[in-house]
């Protein structure tokens, strides 16, 4: 939960030192295990085979049968059925660059076998989806299909002639994506001179994952660069309530006034991550008291009294294993303020707040090639999934995607919007 979320799909994460084995200079032939296995592949997505005949134990014991399945219905919900090896490049004596086709698109990706007898598959990678003959019709289509609430923006940041918007104006819960309100009140505040990306504060708030300062040293002197570049590029909550404790909430909501959100009701009080997890992880009757307070200032006042150090991350994930819990307790926003948001920061950030989004761009090489820049933020909850990329052209015309999809009744399909938003970016414009 409050997470970064990569568009790249992937069936199996596996040790580097397997799927980056360089080809040598002389490899041209693709050896026969490597064609047989390419073809279990298709098998596979086809369910002709099962996964525990073509996989070995080190793939099996991170992406289990059961959850593989859910996976291939997931690509072909999205692509059509399997049909066939497009092609295999041979990096190694058992590892490969392949493409498999389906009805809808080409995946493309890696393939590793173990270089024992049978050689089963130890790592496989479809991690970029080219799509045949896909439309804006069916690409909206698909995103009418998905249970709950969803809104996007594709377009100019101008505004100006839209390839995709759906409720661009409703608010939705938008997970981590609030960081980047975070990131902005700093960026304004480096670039009129009141703060530095190099001035040091000592480290003394503490949340929960995601990220990883959570357990670095309590006083640990970091600099504000580095707090704004790992509360976005991962996502860390401890950076981000380290950065509202220094800039001051009402700092925060300063600069979500000014940028232009069309409904300060729902974005007062800016919540800090603890908070947060403290109100959802912690007793009913808390919660429903606070879900159900219309005053800003005594939603203030219940905050300072939780006792943020009586939930810990065993609670939270608890509260969360039935699914949603309250995603009216959120930072909300629409599409059309992340737009604003973003020109905003155009007159007011500091250039480094754009370089700090650009660190994780959540994109594969082949969009890559398609942009000048891409900065990226993502969130996500139970029932709460927010996608928001920056792009600029070749041309220096800047565009924006968000994705928005909220359902209170039960957990989302990640993969799913993951997705639709590779589609979305394949789109003409």
């Amino acid at each position: 939960m409050l997470k970064n979320l990569a568009l790249a799909f992937s069936l199996m994460l596996v040790p580097s030192s397997i799927l980056a084995q360089d080809a040598p200079a002389s490899e041209t032939t693709v050896s026969e295990p490597l064609k047989t296995r390419a073809q279990d592949v298709v098998a596979l997505l086809k369910e002709e085979k099962a996964p525990e005949d073509v996989f070995g134990p080190q793939f099996l014991a991170s992406v289990p049968p059961a959850q593989f399945n859910a996976v291939t219905q997931q690509l072909t919900s999205q692509f059509g059925a399997a049909i066939g090896v497009e092609s295999i490049e041979s990096t190694g004596e058992f590892t490969a660059n392949i493409a498999i086709r389906f009805e809808k698109a080409i995946g493309q990706g890696t393939l590793a076998l173990s270089a024992t007898e049978p050689h089963k598959i130890e790592g496989l990678l479809l991690r970029q989806f080219d799509a045949i003959d896909d439309s804006l019709a069916k690409i909206e289509a698909d995103l009418a299909a998905l249970p709950g609430k969803v809104g996007v923006y594709y377009g100019p940041i101008s505004g100006d002639a839209p390839v995709l918007s759906i409720n661009p104006e409703r608010q939705f819960a938008i997970g981590s994506t609030f960081k980047l309100y975070v990131l902005a009140a700093l960026a304004e505040d480096v670039a009129a001179g009141k703060r530095s990306w190099n001035e040091v504060i000592p480290l003394s708030q503490r949340s929960l994952p995601s990220g990883m300062m959570q357990d670095w040293p309590q006083g640990a002197p970091v600099t504000l660069h580095t707090l704004a570049s790992m509360m976005i590029s991962i996502s860390d909550n401890t950076a981000t309530d380290e950065l509202i404790n220094a800039l001051g909430r009402d700092r925060i909501a300063k600069l979500v006034a000014e940028s232009g959100h069309s409904d300060l009701s729902k974005a007062n009080p800016f919540l800090t991550t603890r908070e947060l997890f403290t109100l959802k992880g912690g007793a009913p009757e808390t919660l429903e008291a606070y879900r159900t307070e219309t005053d800003a200032q005594r939603k203030l006042k219940m905050l300072s009294e939780l006792d943020s150090a009586s939930v810990s991350a065993n609670d939270v994930n608890s509260a969360f294993a039935g699914g949603p819990v309250a995603i009216d307790v959120e930072w909300f926003a629409s599409a059309n303020d992340l737009r604003k948001l973003f020109l905003h920061m155009n007159e007011v950030a500091d250039d480094n707040a754009f370089a700090i989004m650009g660190i994780n761009p959540s994109v594969q090489s082949s969009v890559r090639d398609d942009w000048e820049y891409i900065g990226y933020k993502g969130g996500s909850e139970p029932g709460v999934l927010y996608l928001t990329w920056l792009l600029t052209d070749q041309s220096g015309n800047q565009h924006i995607l968000v994705l928005s999809w909220n359902n209170p009744d039960a957990a989302l399909d990640n993969t799913a919007l993951e997705l639709i938003a590779q589609r979305i970016l394949a789109l003409p414009r």
